[in-house]
């Protein structure tokens, strides 16, 4: 038999990272969970060298006799961007002030990495997702859209 499901929570925490203090712990403290075993159980999952250090989505998934299950994510696409960019962070004037060019190869590389994660089908409406993330954060994509992208 399966267990009723009593709410979700969705927080984004540091890969390897998790700990008992905001916000991680007021949020599953509110529900009644183990705290610490949720930290141990996000802590080894997010370890490798790929993800530590990152700031990570996870969605728990909360139970009826306190249990929980949770699901890691790919980082935000803003993160990814940062990184290929190789900026601290992005422009305060993004439709004035450019603060970083990135490729269309570094477009569909973020965009195929953050697929399961986008609200989108096909490859094409993900770069274009991503591009306009970038474009919003400051972030010019040089040359043209790719035509051989479906």
């Amino acid at each position: 038999m399966a267990k009723e499901v009593t709410g979700f929570i969705k927080l984004q925490i540091k890969g390897g990272a998790a700990n008992p203090s905001p916000p991680v712990g007021p949020a599953l403290g509110s529900k009644g969970l183990n705290i610490m075993d949720f930290c141990k159980q996000f802590n080894a999952r997010t370890q490798t060298p790929e993800c530590a250090g990152k700031v990570l989505p996870v969605v728990i998934t909360v139970y009826s006799d306190k249990s929980f299950s949770f699901e890691v994510k790919q980082p935000p696409v803003a993160v990814q961007l940062k990184e290929a960019a190789k900026i601290q962070t992005a422009s305060a004037e993004p439709n004035r002030k450019k603060v970083a060019t990135i490729t269309w190869d570094q477009v569909k590389a973020i965009a195929e990495n953050k697929m399961p994660d986008l609200n989108c089908f096909t490859l094409k409406s993900a770069m274009s997702m991503v591009a306009g993330t970038a474009r919003s954060m400051g972030i010019k994509v040089q040359g043209e859209f790719p035509a051989d992208i479906k």
